[in-house]
């Protein structure tokens, strides 16, 4: 781990599988998944800006881009975001997360 707001790959092998549905296999991932939620955690805990993030971790706009992507809202349950959230048992980054998407108006 290179941050606080880091899990382990131990905590990320119970939340992988969640997060690999939430994208169509065209051609093989190029980037670690692990490294784009670890950004991703550190953003929401840190508040940091997206092009603030830094370069220990996957360019910003991919960052951003996952985030997008697994926090739109799904017809059968809660977003993926939601859900790896809860299962790391990050709340308070969940409901930074919440708050987020309230203040951004992505939802």
């Amino acid at each position: 781990m290179k941050y606080p707001s880091d899990i382990t790959r131990e905590q990320f092998s119970t939340i992988a599988s969640i997060l690999e549905s939430a994208r169509k296999k065209t051609k093989p991932r190029t980037l670690d998944l692990y490294d784009v939620f670890n950004a991703l955690l550190y953003v929401l805990r840190t508040g940091y800006q997206w092009r603030a993030l830094p370069k220990d971790y996957p360019k910003w706009g991919t960052v951003h881009k996952y985030f997008l992507m697994w926090s739109e809202e799904r017809e059968d349950g809660p977003s993926i975001l939601e859900q790896v959230l809860k299962k790391t048992s990050r709340l308070r980054t969940y409901q930074k997360w919440q708050s987020m998407l309230k203040h951004d108006g992505y939802h």
